[in-house]
């Protein structure tokens, strides 16, 4: 995995609806709405580039821009704590 710093913690959607969580081992954990863990598995980040991996399966990618997630059609934002 390239350095994935800038690119671990907490993303939300503007209306805080779906949060996902980019773990340090290569895992996410995204919550819809109270649905906690709603989707989990893993991720790999190449340069802009971010590819999943859910525990059933399915797979998805995205893009970081300008310090935003590009992602299934949603913008994440990087929440700040």
């Amino acid at each position: 995995m390239e350095d994935t710093q800038d690119h671990l913690g907490m993303w939300v959607t503007a209306d805080g609806h779906v949060r996902q969580e980019l773990l340090p081992n290569g895992r996410y954990d995204e919550a819809r709405g109270e649905r906690k863990s709603a989707y989990q598995g893993n991720y790999w980040i190449k340069g802009d580039h971010i590819d999943y991996k859910d525990d059933t399966g399915f797979t998805a990618d995205g893009e970081f821009r300008d310090g935003v997630l590009y992602h299934g059609g949603m913008i994440f934002y990087k929440e700040n704590k």
